[in-house]
């Protein structure tokens, strides 16, 4: 069994809360889904069809997950914490609806990470699309001979 980092443990338990108020079913027929547990699930969710019914619903579940998880990241990660961000957003960050769009086209150019876990995917595109700089190796005192 894979098992998660403690963020991403804490922040699926803490996102898993509100599923079950979207995971009624539709009485359009429609073929998103309504819950999130894997990353092809939650690219789902950021792109649905032109024609779901639910397409609005949708939308805003994926903007509201990928919301809570990048204050969830920024929280763990303060600027000058002992924690190292997973990615770095350019300034001016880019807007959620394109990050959502972005997200959703990595995944499905990457079918090899569908059944991860949504945040895990979540994060492994962050990382990918907004690297963050390496950082200077630390200078070692010249020591005379």
């Amino acid at each position: 069994m894979r098992s998660m980092t403690l963020p991403a443990a804490l922040a699926a338990a803490c996102l898993g809360l509100a599923t079950p108020a979207l995971a009624q079913g539709s009485p359009g027929g429609s073929t998103t889904p309504t819950s999130v547990s894997t990353t092809a699930d939650l690219a789902a969710i950021c792109l649905p069809g032109d024609q779901d019914p639910r397409r609005l619903e949708a939308i805003a579940y994926c903007q509201g997950y990928m919301t809570a998880a990048g204050q969830y990241h920024t929280m763990l990660h303060r600027p000058g914490g002992r924690r190292r961000p997973l990615y770095c957003l350019p300034s001016p960050p880019p807007s959620v609806a394109d990050s959502a769009i972005a997200f959703a086209r990595w995944a499905r150019q990457n079918p090899q990470h569908n059944q991860e876990p949504a945040l895990d995917g979540l994060f492994r595109w962050a990382q990918t699309t907004y690297p963050c700089p390496q950082e200077a190796a630390p200078s070692r005192p010249r020591t005379s001979r």
